[in-house]
């Protein structure tokens, strides 16, 4: 363990090895984090990334409300953008916030609300964090978030600053290539800070009834009270198509509703939501998941894409690949 962490840069934030990562999930499962870094500010994640050895593996985790952490855990060091500096939001001016990666959407919603932006009330729908947003181009009720992103910022590997432009408006920079439940971004970067515009200025009043209607509607309809995560699936169709299939009534349709694996469950109220029942493993939920996806492709012939990410190590190979065991 002192042999991995020797080889990591000195930090202002804080280095934490072998953390547990499940009670960081919405699943509440998964294994550890080689070492987890809470970066104080952003000139703390630079300096840190400039001087780390690129050999290391380096995973970003937000909310974790879209994300299946493994039982084996994560190797390297993940980095997890948390804290009040991390979740700031600032108006710039009458139709536009800037907020930090660690900001969770429902809270940007709120932001808006209070400041009088319309367009960005959509965001109290979609669970987690600004950052995590992005790799999925997360939306919902017909508005993704590259119908408000115009700029975006991160740094990659080196530490060096990156600056991207969303698709609302041209600054002469690189532009984000954004469609249905995904985002072409460039690898190893990660997510700092979005600006986001909204509509023409709207009184507080009817944005704030708009949320509380979102709020009403999601909690009549999905399980958001267990410990689950956001879509499992993406549709297969983009929002406008004719005639759209949606992964929740083909799971329905193949049978899946109520089906379970261990302690996972798919959720009875909605079956595009798996659930933790309680004692479910990370195998559970993610070989339930693989379960639904055989069951759809033998009953419609439809390969469901996961929209929830899964990454980390299966139980079994955490002691071969991680790197604090390595230097145990």
């Amino acid at each position: 363990m002192t042999g991995f962490l020797d080889r990591l840069p000195p930090v202002r934030g804080k280095l934490l090895p072998n953390e547990q990562l499940a009670p960081f999930t919405w699943f509440r499962v998964g294994g550890a984090a080689d070492v987890l870094f809470l970066p104080k500010d952003e000139a703390d994640l630079a300096e840190f990334l400039a001087k780390l050895d690129p050999l290391i593996p380096v995973t970003v985790l937000g909310a974790a409300s879209n994300t299946i952490v493994r039982d084996g855990g994560i190797a390297g060091v993940v980095v997890r953008l948390a804290g009040r500096y991390w979740g700031e939001i600032e108006k710039i001016n009458a139709s536009t916030l800037f907020v930090r990666a660690g900001a969770l959407d429902m809270m940007v919603a709120k932001r808006a609300a209070v400041e009088g932006i319309g367009g960005l009330d959509f965001l109290s729908g979609i669970p987690g964090t600004m950052g995590g947003a992005v790799p999925t181009n997360a939306g919902c009720y017909d508005r993704e978030l590259k119908d408000i992103l115009n700029q975006l910022e991160g740094y990659n590997r080196k530490g060096e600053k990156v600056v991207l432009q969303g698709l609302m408006v041209d600054y002469g920079l690189p532009q984000l290539r954004m469609e249905y439940r995904h985002t072409d971004l460039p690898d190893g970067i990660i997510v700092t800070g979005l600006l986001l515009s909204g509509d023409d200025v709207e009184e507080p009043d009817l944005i704030n009834a708009r949320i509380e209607a979102l709020k009403a509607r999601r909690e009549g309809t999905q399980p958001i009270r267990e410990k689950t995560g956001g879509s499992t699936f993406a549709n297969p169709d983009p929002p406008g198509t004719p005639n759209q299939r949606r992964a929740w009534k083909l799971v329905d349709e193949a049978g899946m509703r109520g089906a379970k694996r261990g302690g996972a469950q798919v959720s009875e109220m909605h079956c595009n939501f798996l659930i933790n029942t309680g004692d479910a493993t990370a195998a559970d939920i993610e070989g339930l998941g693989e379960d639904v996806r055989a069951a759809v492709k033998a009953k419609s012939g439809v390969d469901l894409r996961w929209e929830i990410k899964r990454i980390g190590r299966p139980a079994w190979d955490a002691t071969t690949e991680g790197y604090l065991a390595k230097d145990a």
